[in-house]
């Protein structure tokens, strides 16, 4: 990575920021403790909210972390589809005998106070998710003396990273669990994906911008691969996930290795955006019939996925999981970064031995 990046963290291993509850203070801290970067997740969450897991994360650790932003989304949902989706989610709301949210509820994420905290009070990174930020907007923040880095997905969209200022592109392929970071939801490009390594040498090709690899990661061979590939770090969701200091509620955590959950789709029946989860009786039953709709169905669903939760049924959760969740691993999230870097380090030893110079 560049020089100032580098200095973040002992080693080339980010811990993605899980909005929802997975990246609370506690999983961020061990983390960066153990030499990874760790990061806080602001989206869902209120200015406030993110500021006072900023203080916590503060006293916990002393080393550099990361906060990452959702960008506000434009005004483009069809209120015709998303009523439909409604009616056809009435039964859910009275299985779980909770009402379905209101679609109306935001759009921005209160993103511009959170911006205003993250500039008055600095943290070291600040990424962003759902698009890209203004120069402006950069600027500010590097005036701050804050790294930024822009999720991409394609080489069109890191080449607009590059015009607005970022200091890296953290490079989603489409293996990565949770949303896909595309700067504009296209319901014409679903299923285009590009996978991470193919992503890797596309964006190389248009920019110059350190690359942190995002998609399926979950051993230190695979750091290595990427980190040949020619990215300077890999960032990692659903490895993490599973620790301890997760903050992911069990059910999720379990879901991971559970037999009943074998395999992953991307689909828009929680939020309305493309999205990789574990595929249970909601995501088969209604994903073929959501809409292109974000946040509206985010907002819609919210609270039918607390309830499933509070039920204790993993069937109508959004169970986020990459295409590596089965190889995830119950150990504390020091331990696991510890491991991971052991495992980059022999995967590359060997491979220097097979190819001398």
């Amino acid at each position: 990575m560049s020089s100032a990046l580098t200095d973040l963290c002992r080693y080339p291993i980010v811990q993605a920021p899980m909005a929802g509850g997975a990246s609370c203070p506690e999983l961020a801290a061990a983390v960066s403790e153990a030499g990874g970067l760790g990061f806080l997740a602001a989206g869902y969450k209120t200015a406030d909210g993110m500021y006072q897991e900023i203080k916590q994360l503060r006293g916990l650790t002393g080393r550099p972390f990361g906060v990452n932003l959702f960008m506000p989304q434009p005004a483009y949902a069809d209120a015709a589809a998303v009523d439909v989706y409604r009616h056809q989610l009435a039964g859910e709301a009275g299985w779980y005998d909770t009402p379905l949210g209101d679609p109306d509820s935001g759009r921005d994420d209160g993103y511009e106070a959170k911006l205003a905290i993250l500039r008055d009070d600095p943290v070291p990174l600040v990424s962003f998710t759902f698009g890209c930020p203004t120069p402006a907007a950069v600027t500010r923040l590097k005036r701050a003396g804050t790294l930024t880095v822009v999720t991409v997905t394609t080489p069109e969209e890191a080449l607009a990273a590059q015009n607005a200022g970022a200091d890296a592109v953290c490079v989603q392929g489409v293996e990565a669990g949770g949303h896909q970071g595309t700067h504009r939801d296209d319901p014409a490009n679903d299923g285009a994906g590009i996978g991470l390594l193919a992503l890797i040498g596309q964006v190389r090709e248009v920019v110059p911008l350190p690359v942190v690899a995002a998609g399926g990661i979950m051993r230190g061979s695979q750091i290595a691969a990427v980190l040949a590939a020619g990215a300077e770090a890999a960032q990692l969701g659903t490895a993490f996930l599973v620790c301890p200091e997760s903050g992911a509620n069990v059910l999720h955590k379990q879901a991971m290795t559970s037999p009943l959950f074998n395999r992953t789709e991307l689909t828009r029946a929680f939020s309305g955006r493309p999205a990789r989860g574990l595929v249970n009786r909601f995501m088969r039953e209604h994903g073929p019939y959501a809409p292109a709709a974000y946040p509206e169905v985010h907002h819609l669903t919210s609270g039918l996925r607390k309830a499933a939760a509070k039920a204790g049924d993993p069937q109508a959760m959004a169970l986020w999981a990459g295409q590596g969740h089965r190889l995830a691993r119950d150990l504390p999230a020091g331990r696991l970064v510890e491991t991971l870097a052991a495992e980059t380090a022999a995967a590359a030893s060997a491979l220097a031995l097979r190819n001398p110079a």
